[in-house]
């Protein structure tokens, strides 16, 4: 009789069971077909993606935040991953920073994270943003955070989304209306740039 062990007529091998040791006589070693080299490859991109991205997330540094378009791309990645604290005073860096830039005005975009017409805003206000970068700073300002209180008292804040214009100096030139819809915040807006704007910026 021959007591040479007999290959399995079917064999799965697992992406994981890759660098397992081949000697174990409980695993099948011959090459299986195509489609499961395949998924063996497929499954080792996945991870390797997963564990790239948990990379970026261990090395981001919240005090490199200084403009909205940078704020907003990452604090949103980073809400559940940040405290309210470490939420707050990412957020207020980034609003010292916009004081201090020589740029002709800061919006302060005073938001909630449960409001769903604050988040329909996020694409809209940082196109803004961009195209008028030259003279214009965009921060936002978590209005349930309590970091942001004196700011809230100060600019007397009782809505959002609110935007609050300041000039260069940091003082408080006007802010949008009680929103009633997505139309009427991005009107107010367009109104509060219209009254810093540049002129050779204007149309």
């Amino acid at each position: 009789m021959n007591s040479t062990r007999k290959q399995p007529l079917f064999c799965l091998k697992w992406p994981w069971n890759v660098n397992q040791n081949p000697k174990n006589p409980n695993l099948c070693n011959f090459e299986g077909p195509w489609l499961f080299k395949s998924l063996q490859n497929l499954g080792s991109i996945a991870f390797g993606s997963v564990n790239s991205f948990n990379s970026w997330v261990n090395s981001f540094n919240p005090s490199q935040l200084s403009t909205r378009a940078v704020q907003n791309s990452n604090l949103k990645l980073k809400r559940n991953f940040l405290s309210q604290e470490e939420q707050g005073e990412a957020e207020q860096r980034a609003f010292a920073a916009a004081l201090t830039s020589t740029k002709e005005a800061t919006v302060i975009e005073f938001y909630s994270p449960k409001c769903t017409l604050c988040n329909s805003l996020f694409s809209i206000v940082t196109e803004v943003e961009g195209r008028n970068s030259d003279w214009l700073n965009i921060v936002m300002a978590d209005a349930e955070n309590e970091k942001w209180l004196p700011e809230l008292l100060h600019y007397d804040i009782n809505y959002v989304p609110c935007f609050v214009l300041l000039d260069k100096n940091g003082k408080a030139l006007a802010k949008t209306g009680i929103p009633s819809s997505r139309l009427h915040v991005v009107a107010g807006l367009s109104h509060l740039l219209k009254m810093k704007r540049p002129m050779k910026n204007r149309s």
